[in-house]
Order: C-alpha cells, then structure tokens, then sequence
C-alpha cells in the first residue's frame, strides 16, 4: 500500500501561514530567517521513500503521520516493498529516494558486495529491536541446558552454549540444523552468528570470490534468507528451527503458540545500531537541502518516540498497526514497543529499552557501527581479503554522513524545536564510540582497531586467513 501526504499540501500551508509574523515563510516550509538562510529551500519536494514491515520503520511513519515532512516543504509518499533486495534496488535505480534501510546494506552496496552503489546514511533510525527465536520443540530440549531462577523461570541472557548440545544431536542424526535471517548483510546475521559463535556453534563463513554466497562453508547451523512476515508460518511449518528477526514478528510467535524468544540482541549487544535510513550519494549531493531537511523531519520524529519515558509509545503502536505500515495486531505490536517482552508464553518482562529512537544519541550515524558491521563482513567472508585498520575508516566515512545528521541537528537547536544537549558535542565528536564491552561474550570492541578486535574470536577469519 502506498500512503502520500501530497493532499494535505493546501492543509499545511494555511497553517503554515497563520504563524508568519515570527517566521519566514518560503517555498511551504516554515522556519526562522537565520536558519533559511543558512539551510534554504528543498530542491525537490515530491518524495517516495520504502519500507519494510517492521516496528523500526516508525520514525518514517510517525514523521509522515505528525506533518514533521511537511513542516520541512515535503511532499512524501511511503510505500511498502517486498522485501530487503526489492527496497535496495528501489533505491539505487530512482524509483524510491531514500528507504528504511538495514545497517549493512549501505555499506555492502558501497564495498560491491552485492549490487555495487554508493549509497550513503545521514541518520541512524534506532537501538536494538531484534530478537532470536527458537521452536517449541528446539526450546523444550533446550531448556535441560538452561539454569532456572527460584521463580522456575529461565535465567537471562540465554546463551548458544545451552543451543550447542542440541545442535550436536540433530548433525549425529544427520539433520541439517536451519535457522532463518532476514538478508545477507542483515544485522540478524549478524547477531545470530555472533551469538551462535559465543556459544561454539559455527555459522559458517562465505566466498564471494568462489561464488559461494550461501554462508554455509564449515557451518554447525545453516543460515539461509526468509523475509520477516513470513519468519512466524516457515517456524510453524517446519523448514526451520529457530530464526532472528525484529519486532514484531517475535511476538507473534507467541502468540500463536508456535515458539520461544529466547534473546534479544540488546543481551546480545546492548544498545546496538540496527536500521539506518539510506540514500544514494548522487541524492544527497544533487539535493543537499532536501537531504537535510528529511533528517530534520525524522530527528523530529525519533524525539517523539521517545519523549517523556516513551509516553507517545501506544500512540505509535495505534498508528504502525495500520495495514499500510505494519499491519499487525495493535496487541502483539504493544509487547515490545511499549517497554516489556514476553518470552515464554506468560514469561513477560520489563525491557524499557528494547526499541530505542532517540535517546543514547541513537540517531547519530557513529563510524564505529560502520566498522563493527565491516569487521563481521570480513569475520564471515563476506570482505574475502584482509584490509588495513586504514581501509575500514576510509570505507566508513564514507558511507556514514554526520556531517549532513549534524547540518539537520543544529537547524533544529536553532529553531528551538530541539536542544544542544540532545545531541553529541560537534565541536568534540570523533564519530566513534568508547570502546565497548556490552556483548555477550564479554570481548571488547574498540571501532579505531577492527584487526585487533576480529583476533580475539576463535570463531571467523582473521589477519591473512581466506576461504580457499
């Protein structure tokens, strides 16, 4: 389905004028004199941007739904694609002009790994969000493994280590063990291959320049791609055993009684970058001050989610269950987006930061996400050679774009519509992260030294070592 606020454009500008005595009113868009000076008018206004359906979408939704777009003189349309490859080649040929990307995609795109384009992000859309889910049959043999608290209930975070004997018992039977992820380059794939690695479950590596695009060499658990609506009926019907997805396709599997979440990524990775939004670079440089003004509409929008300990949050989940953004029940949308999470049917339990928009700086687009994600491309295959410490920030700086994140923020902070304090110190920002140490298992990641980071795996490629 495809949602365009082109009709609301009369709507908008009547408001708009109302308020003109303290603003300059230009071209649709509504803002102080000094900052249209500085920003000036869209080059375009007429957009169509794509999404998959996922709850991470919001900050596009509620930014359509809120007039944040409109406020900035767009004219936007949203509409739904099939899946991650359909949305990246929308995006790469002109069709869409910018989309709900995953955090990989831009880099893969940029590096050729895949269909080649520079696609660049000015914006990170949030924080966590993913989930791993198992079968009840996988669960239930699981569960020997997994210590129990005095309530009788599992103790978290659920490791691989308590995956592992199963695993060893389906490859002495000769069964394949498949789990779903949603897309190569995916940070499903990536958690869950980190998270099987961290319990000595190998998932297999890729060779791209052998033609093995699989990711199944060497593999204990064959990874293979399903879409996320469609994660839930391949779970039930058997073809495969466990999967990771985002919201809220997890929860469905509850309640539907077919599986067991058993972890999310923020025990995997606590407060993680997961989607980003993505646009070609020839996008951002022919229309720069489009470009700057849909990060301001959806800094907006990130803002509100969040706001006021995520007081709009049930507002949110009203607004995403509609068919044309997720489409799913307003019940099973609310379990994770309003601050809980149910595992076990009944097991439900606080997780305030499952879904995070705005606050921990989660729109900034870091170089050290960059890296992380370029040193599991490399830890699995996917980059087939090794490369400088050089190489993988070059590669970052040039896909991820706070120069263009930081141009929105302080339009904003000058506006008044946001503060500094909102936002990271530009005049002292590196663009990478202290060095963390919030995984699973425990091993520290340092965004400035990504060879020495991938050496302390006994799982994945690392220095000199290719497939051959």
């Amino acid at each position: 389905m495809v949602i365009s606020n082109k009709s609301n454009r009369r709507h908008f500008i009547k408001k708009a004028a109302l308020a003109v005595g303290s603003a300059l009113l230009l071209g649709g868009s509504l803002l102080p004199a000094s900052v249209m000076a500085e920003l000036g008018e869209p080059e375009k206004e007429e957009l169509k941007f794509g999404f998959i359906k996922l709850t991470d979408m919001a900050p596009l939704a509620i930014a359509y739904e809120k007039g944040y777009f409109e406020d900035e003189g767009l004219y936007v349309t949203l509409e739904a694609q099939a899946n991650w490859k359909v949305l990246l080649d929308g995006v790469i040929d002109g069709q869409l002009d910018g989309a709900h990307m995953l955090a990989g995609q831009p880099l893969a795109a940029t590096i050729g790994f895949g269909t080649k384009a520079h696609i660049v992000t000015p914006l990170s859309m949030d924080l966590n969000g993913n989930v791993i889910t198992v079968s009840n049959e996988i669960w239930e043999k699981m569960k020997a493994h997994v210590p129990m608290g005095e309530d009788g209930k599992p103790v978290h975070p659920i490791k691989a280590d308590y995956l592992k004997p199963v695993v060893e018992e389906y490859k002495k039977e000769g069964k394949p063990f498949n789990m779903g992820m949603v897309f190569p380059v995916s940070t499903h794939n990536y958690e869950l291959r980190y998270w099987l690695a961290a319990g000595g479950i190998h998932p297999g590596y890729y060779a791209p320049a052998k033609g093995d695009i699989t990711g199944q060499i060497d593999a204990d658990a064959l990874l293979s791609v399903t879409p996320p609506p469609q994660m839930p009926a391949t779970l039930e019907a058997g073809t495969i055993y466990g999967y990771c997805v985002g919201e809220p396709w997890n929860q469905q599997a509850v309640f539907k009684g077919i599986g067991v979440p058993v972890i999310t990524d923020y025990e995997i990775w606590k407060d993680n970058p997961e989607k980003v939004f993505g646009m070609t670079k020839e996008f951002t440089e022919t229309y720069p001050n489009t470009t700057v003004r849909v990060v301001k509409a959806m800094l907006r929008a990130a803002k509100w989610l969040d706001e006021n300990d995520n007081a709009n949050r049930m507002e949110a989940v009203k607004i995403l269950s509609k068919s044309q953004y997720v489409g799913a029940d307003a019940d099973v949308i609310a379990n994770s987006m309003t601050g809980t999470f149910e595992y076990e049917k009944g097991d439900k339990r606080e997780v305030p930061d499952f879904n995070v928009f705005f606050r921990y700086f989660a729109t900034y687009p870091y170089y050290s996400d960059a890296v992380w994600y370029l040193s599991q491309m490399r830890r699995w295959g996917q980059i087939a050679e090794p490369k400088s410490d050089d190489w993988y920030m070059e590669t970052a700086k040039s896909v991820y774009r706070p120069d263009i994140y930081q141009k929105a923020a302080e339009a904003l902070i000058e506006e008044g519509t946001l503060s500094a304090d909102e936002f990271p110190d530009f005049a002292t920002e590196t663009g990478f992260r202290a060095p963390q140490s919030e995984f699973i298992d425990e091993v520290t990641f340092d965004g400035t030294k990504p060879n020495e980071y991938l050496e302390k795996f006994s799982i994945g490629l690392k220095g000199e070592e290719v497939i051959k």
